[in-house]
């Protein structure tokens, strides 16, 4: 029912059966076992409820978002190379200035898929206003900090952290997370050059992690940058409470993925999409198989958030939100999966659950709203924002969202 996206402020009521029961398209492929054999999902997972409503409305080509420490977001526009404060209280929508503002205006390049991508706010912001942010600049694509007066909404003068990072019109990844450890975590595309994601030397293709100097953080594998490699366009990062982390990721033709990330894991690419293709690489390293797969139409996952009983990614082609439960329900901070695999194969999830199919158009990035966090007891509330103004939609008035997602078991 897309006539919901042209009434801002009408709730959107969904009930969703399990996908396999349910008629928003064909059930997400188990993955493989490291033995070959197909790992089916966990049965009897509860479902849940989804109503939507939108908070903000206009907001232009919206990219980025994250969560302040008062409650607030901070969102990116990728073709405007702007950043904004929203209020989701108030429905509030305050651009930053200064310097640093200025700086990402006129020094962005706006071709194609790049832009101003990701925002992160650092673990130590109420002391020091750090936040980081993935664009495509004139040479590549770059991730650069710097310090924000959030109660005069300005942002100082901007700091390169990493540069170098391929760009293409394509598959210039943008997503920047920190993680539980205090790093940065860094997502990039293969830039249309697949092979480069394969390659230890090229920052193209993979999943970084540094510290606020763009150095290789403590502990990396073979001290480099590089997290993870073999990936093809990855916009989504996320920790559940016991520090599993997740990544969702665009498929090429066929299969799309959510992955459970581990150090100097190889996902694949170009050799392996979802779980078709080659199972190792050439010296013999077994590829990671993801935890859920769905068909490119279904998906093209940009945004996730990683809530107590689920993982939420947002569809921007498949126009829904997809929750990957999790088989052994909530988990609480600092406890270990009770699952045998510690919670990495398709075993430790539930069938995926599609909300708000077709409802709000695209999606293109979801948090936890800021009074949910670490609610393992009560419903979750979740802050999602709409992508029908990047080129690919078809905007109608009121488009682009944040929107107030509320779920229930149901």
């Amino acid at each position: 029912m897309r006539t919901a996206r042209s009434l801002p402020g009408t709730l959107v009521v969904l009930a969703v059966l399990l996908a396999g029961a349910c008629s928003d398209g064909p059930v997400p492929t188990p993955s493989p076992a490291a033995d070959g054999q197909v790992v089916e999902p966990a049965p009897d997972v509860p479902t849940v409820r989804a109503n939507a409503t939108s908070l903000i409305d206009d907001l232009p080509s919206p990219w980025g978002l994250a969560a302040l420490p008062d409650g607030r977001l901070l969102s990116t526009s990728r073709d405007e190379g702007t950043v904004s404060l929203l209020d989701p209280g108030t429905a509030g929508v305050t651009a930053i200035t200064g310097e640093g503002a200025d700086e990402l205006a006129s020094g962005t390049d706006h071709g194609g898929e790049g832009g101003l991508l990701g925002v992160a706010v650092a673990p130590t912001f109420a002391e020091d206003g750090t936040v980081v942010v993935y664009r495509t600049g004139e040479a590549g694509n770059e991730v650069l900090r710097g310090r924000l007066d959030v109660d005069e909404a300005r942002l100082g003068a901007l700091t390169t952290m990493l540069e170098g990072i391929p760009k293409a019109s394509n598959h210039n990844g943008g997503q920047v997370s920190f993680g539980p450890d205090g790093f940065l975590y860094v997502a990039t595309g293969d830039a249309t050059t697949s092979g480069a994601a394969q390659d230890p030397g090229s920052l193209a293709g993979k999943i970084l992690r540094v510290g606020l100097d763009g150095e290789a953080a403590p502990g990396n594998p073979d001290g480099s940058r590089v997290w993870s490699l073999g990936h093809r366009n990855v916009q989504g990062l996320g920790w559940d409470a016991s520090g599993r982390m997740f990544a969702s990721e665009f498929g090429q033709s066929t299969l799309d993925e959510l992955n459970v990330i581990v150090p100097g894991g190889n996902y694949g690419w170009p050799h392996r999409e979802g779980t078709l293709g080659e199972a190792a690489a050439a010296d013999g390293t077994a590829f990671v198989d993801p935890v859920a797969t769905w068909p490119t139409s279904d998906a093209s996952p940009s945004g996730l958030a990683v809530a107590a009983d689920a993982v939420y990614v947002a569809g921007l082609r498949g126009e829904r939100l997809w929750r990957v439960p999790f088989a052994d329900g909530a988990v609480g901070e600092g406890e270990a999966s009770p699952v045998p695999d510690g919670g990495a194969s398709p075993a430790a999830f539930g069938a995926p659950q599609a909300l708000l199919t077709g409802e709000w158009g695209r999606l293109r990035a979801v948090v936890v709203a800021p009074e949910s966090a670490g609610d393992t007891e009560g419903g979750t509330s979740l802050l999602v924002l709409t992508n029908e103004t990047d080129g690919r939609g078809s905007p109608v008035p009121g488009d682009d969202h944040l929107l107030r997602v509320d779920l229930t078991t149901g």
